[in-house]
């Protein structure tokens, strides 16, 4: 008798997740990754599970909807963020990793699990049998087509980009300081600017060189990944209130916050490389390296690594597949990751693990399943399956995905009392992944162990704070 077994398509945080979860099932995987065979124009190794953006898998704690995602994963042993955790740096209250280390994790744990199978050569054509395709944001236009024609619909594509990364020693620390927004930590490397060298910063940006696209190519980027450079082209005011928002920060030399700051945020475990935060870019590199040398700083800062933008094709979801991830066209096909019309590196891993899931569970003879709505792997792949499809663009996770509480009464009116944040969320973290793991064990048949809740130091009286002192 035949063993039950399922294809991956692709080694990147979505592709990795799915073939450890249906592997951890008991199923046979045949991976297929064509790197290093075959390189994109973004990656940089033939490593599984390679970060070519930032370096952060999103805000952690009881009050970010990351946080929750996060969680649901521990709690099922989710490789990627076990994997993350294990090559965490200090970055506040995110979860930033050391990237080389990170994928060397993942490689390591798909390369060496008995029941995975690595094949490293390129798919052109969705294959026979149960399979999930997560072949990324740079799927290859052959393969794109054939899920294109299997689908019946239309791909999209959209622009991303990377921001610059430089050398440590290259900052001068003493205009820059080392701290987080309203004291919560000190992870984060802060370069000031007067008013006057903030116009001058932009006027550079107005008028540095960036990607120019090909004839066939229409310039759309996704909102969570704008370059700097776009963000600039509305208005001189925007980066500020942006990536560049001075917000609880305030500088050492006047105890005031500044006119505008730039972030960075570490890249390696030596902190030997510290990435620009909100500073993706497509800037020409002789014109990106101008632009940054005008951060105050930044004046002689040595970039280890240019930002650049790349192509990211998705499916339009809600036209293709069902809250299981599987293609409605389909049923033995799911989709994860980018391709699915999700953006950021957790909500690609947690597609992942669930379409893993999904596949071993269908070549096991069991009906697929989805989480509950409570949860934020639930509202994420609910809304995939069911947003409106006209403009669709991809999805992070936010707690608008998944249902608000019930309204309190207030005893002395009667009448309905409304929660801030602090209040909410805290409950609607705790009643998401106690639905998560009730649903993983009870439903799905898993191992579930309750990870820790970590609690995180934002304020209401921050979230509240005046732009400007």
């Amino acid at each position: 008798m035949n063993e039950p077994t399922i294809t991956v398509i692709g080694a990147g945080l979505a592709g990795s997740e799915a073939a450890l979860a249906a592997a951890g099932l008991g199923v046979r995987v045949r991976l297929y990754e064509m790197r290093p065979v075959k390189m994109t124009p973004a990656h940089r190794s033939g490593n599984f599970a390679e970060l070519v953006c930032s370096n952060s898998l999103g805000g952690e704690g009881e009050m970010q909807s990351k946080g929750l995602l996060q969680a649901e994963l521990r709690s099922v042993g989710g490789a990627i963020v076990g994997a993350a955790d294990a090559a965490k740096l200090p970055a506040g209250n995110a979860l930033a990793v050391e990237r080389d280390e990170f994928s060397a994790r993942v490689t390591r744990a798909v390369r060496e699990h008995p029941l995975i199978e690595v094949l490293g050569e390129e798919v052109t054509a969705v294959p026979d049998g149960i399979a999930v395709i997560a072949s990324g944001p740079l799927t290859s236009d052959a393969l794109a087509a054939d899920v294109a024609r299997l689908t019946g619909s239309e791909r999209l594509s959209f622009y991303d980009a990377a921001a610059p990364v430089l050398a440590f020693d290259s900052i001068n620390m003493d205009v820059a300081w080392r701290a987080g927004r309203y004291d919560q930590s000190a992870d984060y490397i802060n370069c000031p600017f007067t008013k006057e060298e903030y116009l001058a910063f932009f006027a550079a940006l107005e008028q540095a060189r960036a990607h120019t696209p090909h004839d066939w190519e229409k310039l759309e980027f996704f909102e969570g990944c704008m370059p700097i450079e776009e963000i600039a082209r509305r208005g001189v005011d925007t980066p500020r209130f942006g990536p560049m928002s001075p917000k609880g920060l305030d500088d050492p030399r006047t105890g005031r916050w500044p006119y505008a700051v730039a972030q960075l945020r570490q890249e390696d475990r030596e902190g030997r490389m510290w990435s620009l935060v909100g500073f993706q870019t497509g800037l020409k590199w002789g014109d990106q390296k101008a632009v940054v040398n005008l951060i105050p700083g930044l004046e002689q800062a040595e970039i280890v690594r240019y930002g650049v933008m790349h192509r990211n094709t998705y499916l339009n979801a809600p036209q293709v597949l069902d809250a299981t991830l599987g293609l409605r066209a389909d049923p033995t096909k799911f989709v994860a990751g980018v391709l699915a019309g999700t953006e950021g590196y957790l909500e690609s891993a947690a597609t992942g693990w669930l379409a893993g899931t999904n596949a071993a569970r269908l070549a096991l003879g069991l009906p697929p399943l989805t989480p509950p709505a409570e949860s934020m792997l639930g509202g994420l792949v609910r809304y995939l399956a069911s947003a409106n499809p006209k403009g669709f663009q991809p999805m992070n996770v936010n707690w608008a995905l998944v249902p608000e509480l019930p309204a309190e009464v207030n005893p002395r009116t009667g009448k309905p009392r409304k929660l801030g944040k602090r209040e909410k969320r805290p409950v609607m973290f705790r009643r998401g992944l106690a639905a998560f793991m009730t649903w993983a064990q009870q439903e799905a048949g898993l191992k579930v162990t309750p990870p820790p809740v970590p609690h995180d130091g934002e304020t209401e009286a921050a979230l509240a704070a005046p732009a400007t002192r």
